[in-house]
């Protein structure tokens, strides 16, 4: 399934963060490792000063695994689901681990990448101070 998250770097933590994401680290020992990475090249600041992106997760509870992970850096202020869990075929059985490969949420991610600035960029721009 995938999941827009919304969420709020906690204060204090953004050299961290970005020391985690470009020595590769972010989600090092997770299922999930390499998805950290692209969910932070992808994700957006807004308005409101949340970052946002559409992750891909196959765990039970939405970001089950993951939410350990992304709590060392964040505030998880909103997970919810991408798109109408009826048509996602891993979720429905028809085509197990399909999220990799399908383009369900192309247009909220194409939405996402016209709103507010690039996560990672505005990120650089504040610990270069």
């Amino acid at each position: 399934m995938r999941y827009l998250v919304r969420a709020r770097i906690k204060p204090g933590r953004e050299a961290d963060l970005l020391k985690a994401i470009d020595k590769e680290t972010l989600g090092q020992g997770s299922v999930a490792e390499g998805e950290y990475l692209r969910n932070m090249k992808d994700a957006h600041l807004c308005d409101d000063q949340t970052a946002r992106w559409v992750e891909i997760c196959y765990c039970p509870t939405p970001l089950q695994e993951e939410r350990p992970y992304w709590e060392e850096y964040f505030d998880l202020t909103r997970v919810q689901d991408a798109h109408d869990r009826s048509k996602c075929r891993d979720e429905n059985g028809n085509e197990p681990w399909a999220c990799d490969r399908c383009d369900c949420t192309v247009r909220l991610e194409n939405k996402l990448k016209n709103t507010g600035k690039p996560f990672l960029q505005e990120l650089r721009r504040k610990n270069a101070v």
